[in-house]
């Protein structure tokens, strides 16, 4: 490694299936960091508006050159891997790397072999587990002392749950394993899940977060879960239902003939399958936390986008703090790649905000007036639905402020009309409010909010008599999950939260993505025109100026 030259990471394995969908491999990244900052990033999707894309193999030539990074290669290479494969090749062939293969998880870089324009050039395999962990650092700076760090998804290099200590300046591996695979597997992989959600194997992406929207309808039940248990979680009824129906049938006295999202029963087996998820990833932690006594949980992997679960280990007192990046899930693989090398050759990686998505739009700057912010709160007012494209995007499945749409939250009809007729989304999926940290602090009643609320990370459980307030973004069981805004967090949206609150008592506001269903989070300005009158949205916010449409 060379401390003088920045940093290349690409997340680029190919597919084992070559399909219009991914099935192993999906959002493709590259992230390029020098002395410890991210200097560009790109997740892939938000480019070539193909949700999930993992296709890098075929465009990193272009992509690369667009943006002047075949000109000067003075960079080091990093690959981060996958369960499929630790090789990555590009289709026309210029660029290769070679990982070597092991059948233990290292805590650090290791050298491949690599050509890179049709040259032997210097690059370091990530390991897809370490690479989730190091998408920790940009965003809360260096580990702290004595610390635990987990990885949980569907599946990474060696494992679907890996452990790491980082002690005394020491990263070293627990343990990694597969054992927590039919735990993942309820979100991503199972029959019954598919069947209840109404997907398809090629949808496999989108049914986690369905899936965690429904259960909060339903309510766990033991012999529920004993039940499934007994059939395997009915992991094996791809082809025919008719083993399930026939199973509540006899078991519970409970007539089925089709799978749908209202029904009662099914919505307590989603919710049961939501509650043995918590439970025992609470208990693994615990576990864990016995091992070393630490202080200390970095977390992250497709798993800890479960807000539930996130919240009970932060509320279970297990550690002094907990750490988890906006981009948990494999979006954030390069970007972790990049920080995991570049930790290693300077010790120092700096924080960073979740605006990351700059790849083409290095020039985009966000400036306003009074007067643009109370042109956008008086049409929020008549209740308008915005939409916002501001700066750089997040990186991460969530918008964050830069790559939204907003409405007033005290509506259940408004944020129905947002979700449903402007998004297409299911009639059970919430939506999030954004608002200012003191104001998360009123609906709670809690004196200090964590600081995952940034990222929209945790849920809320709303105090009874505010929930009127607010009621387009409490769920059904009372909880909201709260994305809160300081000035220094995003200035335009902190400036718009004030002038709402100040001048119309509005505290908070409903933010969900911008995009419509199966398509990605918008990217550019010209995208956000086009995809803010194909949603028929009321206005458009562009760096800090307000269109209606």
């Amino acid at each position: 490694m060379d401390t003088s030259k920045p940093t290349l990471a690409i997340y680029g394995i190919q597919d084992r299936i070559n399909s219009e969908t991914p099935f192993y491999v999906h959002d493709h990244a590259i992230t390029l960091m020098d002395k410890g900052k991210v200097i560009k990033h790109l997740s892939l999707e938000r480019l070539t508006r193909k949700k999930h894309d993992n296709t890098l193999h075929e465009q990193l030539y272009d992509i690369l050159k667009k943006e002047g990074l075949l000109k000067n290669t003075d960079y080091d290479l990093a690959f981060t891997d996958n369960v499929v494969g630790r090789t990555f090749l590009s289709s026309c062939g210029r660029f290769r790397f070679e990982a070597p293969l092991h059948n233990s998880l290292l805590a650090s870089p290791e050298k491949g072999r690599c050509w890179w324009l049709d040259k032997e050039k210097e690059a370091y395999a990530i390991n897809h587990e370490l690479a989730h962990m190091g998408a920790c650092l940009p965003f809360y700076g260096n580990f702290n002392n004595n610390s635990l760090l987990v990885h949980f998804d569907g599946g990474g290099s060696l494992s679907n749950f890996s452990a790491f200590s980082y002690v005394n300046k020491q990263l070293k591996p627990i343990e990694h394993h597969w054992d927590f695979k039919y735990l993942s597997g309820l979100f991503n992989a199972n029959a019954l899940v598919f069947g209840i959600i109404g997907a398809k194997f090629k949808e496999q992406n989108s049914v986690p977060g369905k899936m965690m929207g429904l259960a909060a309808y339903g309510t766990y039940r033991r012999e529920i879960e004993d039940w499934l248990v007994t059939h395997n979680y009915f992991t094996d009824i791809w082809g025919s239902k008719k083993n399930f129906f026939k199973a509540a049938k006899t078991d519970f006295n409970i007539d089925i003939k089709h799978l749908n999202q209202d029904n009662d029963f099914l919505q307590d087996i989603v919710a049961t399958m939501q509650g043995i998820f918590q439970r025992e990833i609470l208990t693994k932690l615990q576990q864990l936390r016995q091992i070393g006594q630490f202080d200390y949980l970095y977390y992250s992997g497709g798993s800890a986008l479960n807000i539930v679960a996130n919240t009970e280990i932060v509320e279970s007192g297990l550690f002094k703090d907990v750490y988890i990046p906006p981009c948990t899930e494999d979006s954030g693989l390069s970007l972790g790649g990049a920080a995991m090398l570049e930790w290693y050759k300077h010790g120092h990686i700096e924080t960073h905000s979740p605006y990351l998505n700059n790849w083409q739009l290095a020039q985009e700057t966000c400036e306003f007036t009074t007067q643009d912010i109370e042109a956008c709160a008086e049409a929020l007012i008549q209740n308008k639905v915005v939409a916002i494209c501001n700066n750089v995007g997040e990186i991460g499945p969530r918008a964050l402020g830069n790559r939204s749409i907003i409405a007033l939250a005290n509506s259940k009809k408004l944020a129905d009309k947002v979700s449903m007729a402007h998004k297409k989304r299911e009639w059970y999926r919430p939506v999030a409010p954004i608002m200012l940290t003191k104001n998360a602090c009123y609906f709670t009643g809690i004196k200090s909010i964590h600081h995952l609320a940034k990222y929209m990370l945790l849920d809320f459980r709303i105090e009874k008599a505010k929930q009127a307030e607010i009621e387009g973004v409490v769920h059904v069981d009372g909880t909201s999950r709260i994305q809160t805004i300081e000035q220094n967090d995003n200035a335009y949206i902190f400036a718009l939260l004030s002038h709402l609150d100040s001048k119309y008592n509005v505290k908070a506001l409903i933010n969900t993505s911008f995009n419509v269903r199966g398509e990605p989070i918008v990217h550019n300005s010209e995208g956000a025109i086009k995809s803010a009158k194909n949603m028929k949205l009321d206005g458009l916010v562009i760096n800090g100026k307000f269109q209606k449409l």
